[in-house]
């Protein structure tokens, strides 16, 4: 620390921190074109209202600001006529001798050409940052018996420990998703052994794979549309009640700002194009929940959107006020 006040003292104070910058393509990126429409016409009509009061109040004209203002008629078709301007398709008349007209004229008509190349420019951000993904709003945490492995589900029938599932689905009709891959990891805070400051710190998560044993990643060959994918987190100790206080040996007890990241990276079919998505779950935020999700019944003579479970997708299974016992194990494949 002596160290840290010299050098901060020889050179004054130190530059600013932290720095940041916001990108404004992946800001477009996060927002929905419903919401970017409105924005953008709600932008566009508040410019017109101003250029509108700013036109009256510096046009040529014996009548007071009162008589005016108290048009309201006339002020709104000033208005629609400055927003035809702005978008492109109108232009203002200024007083020749009015160079306040002459400037307001002149924004009217560059707000005009620059909003086409805007909205374009948005259309393409929007075309080109996929997706393509629908997460449950929560994670689930039940006993490991109730994981859809008939070996890991056999080998922990009697067993209490519990295994958290984070669900999701491709929400596209018309994409298809191939080499899903999915890993998860802690985020935790804790202090510093050495000055007590806290510290951010991450682990690495093991997964169930295809054949139900515990591995680094899970991964999927194709990710067919609309149908659900979960991912099966053991947690290797029992959860009676939330928060938990462990998960695969690590003791959260002293910890804070705990968090699960499930993140996931795959490939498109036709664009060729990398894809990846992440969901955060804050462990003291409710973004857990105690009980087994609700499963979809899987009919192929149906529409995968008009399968038997959807509007529950959200809902959960709680154990029953006795517990419940684990059923035999499955025999069929875990899908």
């Amino acid at each position: 620390m002596g160290l840290i006040r010299r050098a901060v003292g020889r050179s004054g104070r130190g530059p600013a921190h932290p720095r940041f910058r916001t990108s404004v393509r992946w800001w477009i990126a996060g927002r929905t074109v419903h919401a970017l429409l409105l924005m953008a016409l709600g932008a566009l009509a508040a410019l017109s209202v101003l250029v509108a009061a700013a036109w009256t109040l510096t046009e040529d004209s014996p009548r007071s600001m009162a008589e005016r203002f108290s048009n309201g008629e006339r002020l709104l078709d000033l208005s629609l006529g400055v927003l035809r301007a702005c978008v492109g398709t109108d232009s203002l008349d200024p007083e020749p001798d009015s160079t306040a007209h002459q400037l307001l004229a002149t924004l009217a008509s560059m707000t005009g050409a620059l909003v086409p190349a805007v909205l374009l420019g948005i259309v393409l951000i929007k075309l080109f940052a996929l997706r393509p993904f629908v997460w449950r709003r929560r994670a689930s945490i039940s006993h490991a018996w109730t994981a859809d492995f008939p070996g890991y589900s056999r080998r922990h029938a009697g067993s209490d420990d519990a295994v958290i599932a984070v669900r999701f689905y491709n929400r596209f009709d018309n994409l298809s998703v191939v080499d899903l891959r999915a890993r998860a990891h802690l985020r935790y805070l804790e202090r510093s052994p050495h000055d007590g400051s806290l510290v951010i710190y991450k682990q690495w998560l093991k997964v169930l794979d295809a054949q139900g044993e515990p591995a680094d990643e899970r991964s999927w060959l194709a990710v067919e549309r609309g149908a659900p994918f979960t991912v099966w987190i053991p947690v290797e100790a029992p959860v009676t009640a939330l928060p938990f206080s462990r998960i695969q040996g690590k003791d959260l007890s002293g910890s804070s700002g705990v968090k699960l990241l499930v993140r996931l990276t795959a490939r498109t079919v036709g664009l060729g194009t990398e894809v990846a998505d992440e969901c955060w779950f804050d462990l003291e935020g409710g973004d857990f929940e105690l009980g087994r999700f609700v499963p979809l019944q899987p009919d192929l003579a149906k529409d995968v959107w008009r399968w038997e479970g959807w509007s529950d997708f959200d809902g959960l299974i709680r154990p029953g006020p006795d517990g419940d016992e684990p059923p035999d194990p499955p025999t069929r494949p875990a899908s």
